[in-house]
C-alpha cells in the first residue's frame, strides 16, 4: 500500500544527528500584505515551495481559511495542484482541509486527483473547525448540512475514508459510488483503477482530534502556533490513546510553529509584529491585509492590545538564526515532537523567503543546487 509511506521517504533529510534532530516542514497561508494582491501572494507560495524543496524541507502544506483578506489560501486543493506542477519531490498537503465545510466525496475526488498528479507525495490533513466565522461557514455548506457540527467529525471522517478506499459494504447507499481518480474496486471493467491514495492526517488545537487520531492510529498535527498552552497535554493524550494501525505502528506527532529568522533581531521583530497586529485585528473582528512593518511600528497599542501582542509573540520563534534554533530545539525537548512545521505569517515576501533560507542554513540543510 504505497499511501502508507506517509512519514519517511528517501528524499527526507538525515535526522537524529546534531544538525537536523527531526524533519523540518513548511506551512504556508499565502499571506497577502498591504499594498499587494492575492495573485502576488500565490506566486510567492510557488517560490517558497520551490525553495523548500531545494533546501530539503520534508513537506509543504497550505491552510484553508475563508473570508480573510490577508490569507489567500481558501482553496487548498487548487493551490496544491498548481504547486505540484512546480515541484518534483517535496510532499504536498493540506494543513488542513476543514472537513465540516465540504462533502466527503468532493474531498476524496479532489485529493484523489492530486494523488494522480503527484503520486506518492500528497498529504490530506483534516480539521474539524470551519476555519472561519459562523456566517461564512453557513455560506460554505449546503442547506441540509447546516445542522452538522464539529461533533459529527468522526462520522464525516469515516465516510471520507470509505470513499478514499472505495470499500463501502454491500447494501450501503454509497456502495456503487466511486471517488475517481481512486481505487475503484467493484465490478468496474478493468478492475482496480489506482492503488494509491493520499496519506490522511488529523489536525487539531485541542484534545478531541488528538484522541481520535490516537484511537485510529493516524499521524497527528497540532497547531502550537495558535494554541501553545494545549500542546503538551494534546500530545500526551495522542500518545496515550494511540493504537497501532495499518498506517502507523507507533505515534507520529507534528507541531506547527511560528518561526521567523533575520540577520538581525530587530528586523525579525519588525516582521513578526506585522503578523501579531494582523492577528489582533482578526481576533477583534477587523480582518484585513497583513500590515506593513512601518504600519505595525507606528500603531498605538492600548495596554490590553499590547498584552495580547506580547502573549502572541511569546510563542513565536523569532530573531537571529541561532536564536530561532534555540527556541525550536527547546520546544522539541519539551514536546518530543517527531517533526516541526514552520509558518511565517509576515508582510514582506522577500523577508519570508530569506527567513526559511536562514533556518535551513542554521540546521545544515542541503544548499540549493
Amino acid at each position: 500500500m504505497p499511501w502508507l509511506t506517509t512519514l519517511a521517504t528517501e528524499e527526507e533529510p538525515p535526522v537524529g544527528d546534531a544538525t537536523v534532530p527531526v524533519p523540518l516542514s513548511v506551512l504556508d497561508l499565502a499571506t497577502v500584505g498591504s499594498g499587494t494582491t492575492a495573485g502576488a501572494a500565490l506566486r510567492t507560495s510557488v517560490e517558497l515551495a520551490r525553495l523548500a524543496e531545494a533546501r530539503g524541507f520534508h513537506r509543504f502544506w497550505v491552510a484553508e481559511h475563508h473570508s480573510m483578506p490577508g490569507v489567500a489560501s481558501s482553496s487548498p486543493a487548487v493551490i496544491l495542484a498548481h504547486l505540484a506542477a512546480y515541484t518534483e519531490r517535496i510532499r504536498l498537503g493540506s494543513g488542513g482541509v476543514m472537513l465540516p465545510n465540504h462533502a466527503p466525496l468532493a474531498i476524496a475526488e479532489q485529493f484523489g486527483t492530486l494523488e494522480a498528479l503527484a503520486p506518492g507525495r500528497v498529504d490530506l490533513g483534516l480539521g474539524r473547525a470551519p476555519g472561519t466565522d459562523g456566517a461564512t461557514a453557513a455560506a460554505l455548506r449546503r442547506s441540509d448540512r447546516l445542522r452538522e457540527t464539529a461533533d459529527d467529525f468522526p462520522q464525516q471522517l469515516a465516510e471520507l475514508t470509505r470513499f478514499l478506499d472505495d470499500d463501502f459494504p454491500d447494501g450501503h447507499p454509497y456502495a456503487r459510488i466511486h471517488a475517481v481518480p481512486g481505487p475503484v474496486q467493484g465490478s468496474v471493467p478493468g478492475g482496480v483503477q489506482s492503488a494509491d491514495r493520499p496519506a490522511v492526517w488529523l489536525l487539531g488545537s485541542s484534545g478531541f482530534s488528538a484522541r481520535l487520531a490516537g484511537e485510529l492510529g493516524l499521524p497527528f498535527a497540532f497547531a502550537h502556533h495558535f494554541s501553545a498552552v494545549n500542546t503538551v497535554p494534546a500530545l500526551d493524550l495522542y500518545r496515550e490513546s494511540f493504537r497501532p494501525s495499518a498506517v502507523l505502528a507507533e505515534p507520529y506527532a507534528l507541531i506547527g510553529v511560528s518561526a521567523f529568522a533575520a540577520d538581525e533581531e530587530k528586523d525579525a521583530y519588525r516582521q513578526v509584529l506585522t503578523g501579531a497586529l494582523g492577528m489582533l485585528r482578526l481576533r477583534t473582528g477587523r480582518p484585513g491585509l497583513t500590515p506593513s512593518p512601518e504600519e505595525a511600528a507606528a500603531y498605538d497599542f492600548s495596554p490590553v492590545e499590547r498584552d495580547f501582542v506580547d502573549s502572541w509573540l511569546a510563542n513565536v520563534a523569532y530573531g537571529t538564526p541561532d536564536a530561532v534554533r534555540a527556541h525550536l530545539d527547546g520546544l522539541l525537548k519539551r514536546t518530543g515532537a517527531d517533526e516541526l512545521m514552520l509558518t511565517a505569517n509576515a508582510h514582506t515576501p522577500a523577508a519570508r523567503l530569506r527567513s526559511y533560507e536562514l533556518i535551513a542554513d542554521v540546521y545544515g540543510l542541503p544548499a540549493r543546487a
